[in-house]
């Protein structure tokens, strides 16, 4: 997927929280949208995403060349965020096969597979209320990595994770993320590191 913002603002009353953003995210690569907390990262994110109206300019969505209508964005894509909830009458098994009727996952990985790649077998048929932060955290970015989708948007993609959490994470995005236009909204440079392309907030006050 191809994304183009011009001259693309937000603003909330009086406050803008962007503006005059002119950029293009191109398949494949990926991209950190930086800045410190609370500098309007994750409405850029949103923005981006199409579930957040820009108050001015423009932004295109296009797969192979073929325009995407902007309430349509969401089939296209996948979303891991501390604000994102998951189901918690659900075990992980339960959840990953809930989410495969509506967008489906990587055929190369079974759901058995994927819960034992993110460290979660012995728990898989418990229910996720019962899981610890982290390891809800694990079940979001797995949710969101192994769809089959060309577009991943990660914020702040590490909340609650330990170190190991940490290398679980480097080790999805490099062998099942390749593929993927990736855009990582942090100001932790420990969770964007492989990006190709930093976009500073700050830029575009």
């Amino acid at each position: 997927m191809t994304i183009h913002l011009s001259n693309a603002g937000k603003r909330f009353n009086r406050d803008w929280i962007f503006r005059k953003a002119t950029l293009t995210f191109l398949p494949g690569q990926s991209y950190a949208i930086t800045g410190s907390n609370g500098s309007g990262k994750s409405t850029l994110l949103q923005a981006v995403c199409g579930s957040l109206e820009i108050s001015e300019g423009k932004i295109e969505w296009t797969i192979d060349d073929k325009k995407v209508e902007a309430d349509k964005v969401f089939k296209h894509l996948t979303l891991a965020a501390p604000y994102v909830e998951v189901i918690e009458e659900m075990t992980a098994i339960e959840f990953l096969q809930f989410h495969q009727k509506f967008k489906p996952l990587q055929p190369q990985v079974s759901i058995k597979e994927i819960v034992q790649i993110i460290g979660l077998e012995k728990s898989a048929t418990k229910q996720i209320r019962y899981f610890s932060s982290g390891m809800k955290q694990r079940i979001k970015l797995a949710q969101a990595i192994f769809t089959e989708a060309p577009l991943l948007l990660l914020d702040e993609p590490c909340t609650n994770l330990d170190t190991t959490g940490f290398d679980l994470y480097h080790n999805l995005i490099a062998n099942y993320a390749k593929s993927k236009t990736i855009i990582v909204s942090s100001n932790d440079v420990n969770e964007y590191s492989f990006c190709n392309n930093v976009i500073s907030i700050m830029d575009y006050k």
